[in-house]
């Protein structure tokens, strides 16, 4: 049957069902990464200092920490102290630097200087995840988990 000869009602109940299975299909997304060392959004800043160590620098607002030249992670915190956001970064030529395939569950296409991005938003778990790969010769992993609407 031609498309312009199947009923405007059929044509509507189509596109709700293909629109909610859409919907149905983002709703089951779960996110690969969700915590980084054991730390989660909405994890209180003491109890994230506890899993990740002394931080190097430290203030109501976020706290910074270096665990080598080859991995750091940033930790910010909400008026009430709780974890908003957590940004790691790694050298990207160093092993312990995750892929987005295990950051995001999915491949990410790089430019041609090796550079890549893709933030997906998980709105069940009110989170979003960046992966960042930066290009040149000393490329860098940023990975980030910010809580939706901060």
């Amino acid at each position: 049957m031609a498309l312009h000869k199947i009923p405007a009602r059929s044509i509507i109940l189509i596109g709700a069902f293909i629109g909610l299975s859409a919907v149905g299909a983002l709703a089951q997304n779960k996110p690969v990464f969700t915590a980084y060392k054991e730390v989660v959004i909405g994890m209180s800043a003491s109890e994230a200092r506890t899993k990740l160590g002394k931080p190097k620098e430290t203030s109501d607002a976020e706290d910074y920490f270096e665990f080598s030249d080859k991995e750091s992670a940033r930790v910010l915190y909400d008026n009430d102290k709780k974890a908003r956001a957590i940004s790691i970064t790694y050298s990207a030529n160093e092993s312990t630097a995750p892929t987005a395939q295990a950051v995001l569950g999915m491949a990410v296409e790089a430019r041609p200087d090796g550079g890549m991005f893709k933030m997906v938003e998980y709105p069940k778990q009110k989170f979003w995840i960046s992966y960042v790969r930066t290009g040149g010769d000393e490329p860098l992993v940023i990975v980030t988990i910010q809580k939706i609407g901060e």
